[in-house]
């Protein structure tokens, strides 16, 4: 429920306590006046016009016309009557609150020319009385031309803050869902295999113990070594979750492609310190992804990679000539989350298999990296 005091309109640029002096000068110029009928109209009208503003302020649309036209008619009997000009200033902050452009703008004229008029046709009526409050009669009017103006803009700034604000809830929630889904596919990347290897040679060891000891010893010793290379993926995985350097992930693709003595070529032809540390991220681990794949699967004997830069992209090639060229695999875990990860920054996921081998292109749009410049 509003409170009392929401009466007196905020972010105007006026004190409250101006306000308050509004809402006590009408009754200064009402008993002024030496009728008891004009009196006790003006004070009708006055506490009317307050019982409109509170009642009418945050209603629906609809209302808020009938509130302001009431208004504009409480106006021009102050105006004239009374010489007071002043309720203008609330009904210009009314005005700004309408959220419609159309009713905005239809609002703003008739509140101008009642106002005007109101002024013009109290010269007529009380010409002395309006010349001594001049000053203060075209202070009213620039009130009346900038408050609906100021306080409509303002209105539409929030609801674009708010926009963003909600924006910027929605992305940080799909960026813990991506995580999560990240983590998971690292985690099935880097155990799944070793797991099942584990268990194959645990069983293993299991029909060898009574049959050949040697050699249950040999397979107990390789499930030993193969746990404790689990071990270290992980807490490497673990100690690399928040950020992937690009220039990191290069030298590591080179060093295992290396140890799997695949012949290797890296082209770089982007300035790696531009690139926006999401889109760093999401390249490094998809190139990991790629070259991992090529080493585990491919059975070929070069692998090249190239980072090229256009006007509208970034790209990251990854071919090799391996077994991949007689067909196109299915998208696996791997693929599918190389495909995931670069949708998050909307880029796109490229596989062919050719006459020379199997071939990975992944593009990013630059507009990541100028949205982060901005």
């Amino acid at each position: 429920m509003r409170q009392w005091y929401y009466i007196f309109p905020r972010n105007t640029g006026l004190s409250i306590y101006i306000w308050v002096i509004f809402c006590v000068l009408p009754f200064y110029f009402i008993f002024r006046s030496t009728s008891i009928w004009e009196i006790g109209v003006g004070v009708l009208l006055t506490l009317l016009f307050f019982a409109i503003y509170w009642f009418t302020f945050n209603s629906l649309e609809p209302f808020m016309y009938i509130g302001l036209a009431m208004e504009f008619m409480i106006n021009i009997v102050m105006t004239i009557l009374y010489g007071y000009v002043y309720f203008a200033l609330f009904t210009a902050f009314f005005v700004g609150n309408v959220r419609g452009k159309a009713g905005f703008i239809t609002m703003y004229v008739i509140h101008m020319v009642v106002i005007v008029g109101s002024i013009t046709a109290g010269f007529f009526f009380n010409y002395s009385l309006f010349l001594n409050q001049l000053p203060f009669l075209i202070m009213t009017i620039l009130g009346v031309i900038l408050i609906p103006i100021n306080r409509y803009n303002r209105l539409k700034q929030e609801e674009l803050e708010e926009q963003l604000e909600d924006a910027n809830r929605k992305i940080a929630e799909l960026a813990i869902v991506e995580e999560r889904h990240r983590i998971a596919r690292d985690l099935h990347d880097t155990l799944g295999q070793k797991l099942s290897m584990i268990g194959l040679k645990s069983e293993l060891v299991g029909k060898l113990l009574e049959k050949d000891p040697a050699k249950a010893k040999k397979e107990l010793q390789d499930v030993q070594n193969t746990a404790r290379h689990a071990l270290k993926e992980v807490r490497e995985m673990v100690s690399d979750m928040k950020n992937v350097r690009l220039e990191e992930e290069i030298a590591h693709v080179e060093q295992l492609m290396e140890v799997a003595q695949i012949k290797h070529e890296i082209i770089i032809k982007v300035d790696q310190s531009s690139l926006p540390m999401l889109m760093e991220t999401v390249l490094s681990m998809c190139l990991k992804e790629a070259v991992t794949n090529v080493v585990k699967h491919s059975q070929a004997d070069h692998c090249s990679v190239e980072f090229s830069e256009t006007e509208k992209e970034i790209r990251l090639q990854v071919e090799d000539d391996g077994i991949g060229k007689n067909s196109v695999p299915e998208f696996g875990n791997g693929l599918q989350g190389m495909r995931e990860r670069l949708s998050f920054i909307n880029g796109t996921l490229a596989i062919t298999a050719h006459s020379k081998g199997f071939k990975v292109d992944m593009t990013v749009p630059k507009i990541l990296r100028q949205m982060e410049e901005v």
